[in-house]
């Protein structure tokens, strides 16, 4: 499927040292369609990072703790389902529209996922992975928060990944406090440099008031 509109799917994964490797990508008319609604994600030298915006610090944690926890038994640790995609877009900053739900749908179909279920099989805690092999939208409902759940779904996901010959890697927001200092407990080696995330529209797109 193709979607010009979807900069969800529509997206580009850059991991340069110099700026201009990464010129010479946005010259290149024929790496990417510009046609199109789309995203470059990717890191870039600490000196570079005062232009963009989206300031991310990306992680790579090269150990993995082991979490003894004693789980309430009406809780299940699962995998996140297809119907749980609407849940995660209205929890997801990024996310609360259809092509989001969509994308959602598709990365818990294709990729490794992780959730906390009650009894009901309502998520409580989650996270996944997108198509880069990045651990994206760890969250955990507010009134079920500071039980674990979050160190259990990262470290479970973390394994799982390492399994499947990946690497656990991830980024965060540098506001985000809570999510460094479980990130911190966890061992991880942090990038020292920052993640960026552009979204590009094309201009024939700019006068379309729904977008």
């Amino acid at each position: 499927e193709m979607d010009d509109l979807d900069h969800y799917t529509n997206a580009y994964a850059v991991f340069y040292k110099e700026l201009q490797a990464y010129q010479e990508l946005l010259e290149n008319t024929n790496a990417i369609n510009w046609g199109q609604i789309f995203q470059i994600q990717g890191t870039v030298q600490p000196y570079l990072c005062s232009c963009l915006k989206n300031m991310r610090h990306s992680f790579l944690p090269n150990t993995i703790s082991v979490l003894s926890l004693r789980m309430d038994p009406k809780l299940t640790l699962a995998y996140l389902d297809i119907s749980h995609a609407s849940l995660l877009s209205k929890t997801w900053s990024r996310g609360g529209n259809p092509r989001c739900q969509k994308y959602l749908a598709n990365l818990i179909h294709c990729f490794p996922s992780v959730c906390v279920l009650d009894d009901s099989g309502y998520p409580l805690s989650w996270s996944l992975t997108d198509q880069f092999a990045t651990m994206i939208h760890g969250y955990t409902l507010p009134e079920h928060r500071r039980k674990g759940y979050s160190r259990l779904v990262a470290t479970t996901l973390a394994k799982k990944l390492h399994s499947c010959g990946f690497p656990a890697q991830g980024n965060v927001l540098e506001t985000n406090i809570p999510s460094i200092t479980l990130l911190k407990s966890m061992n991880p080696q942090f990038l020292p440099c920052s993640f960026f995330r552009v979204i590009h529209t094309p201009f024939h797109f700019l006068a379309k008031s729904h977008l």
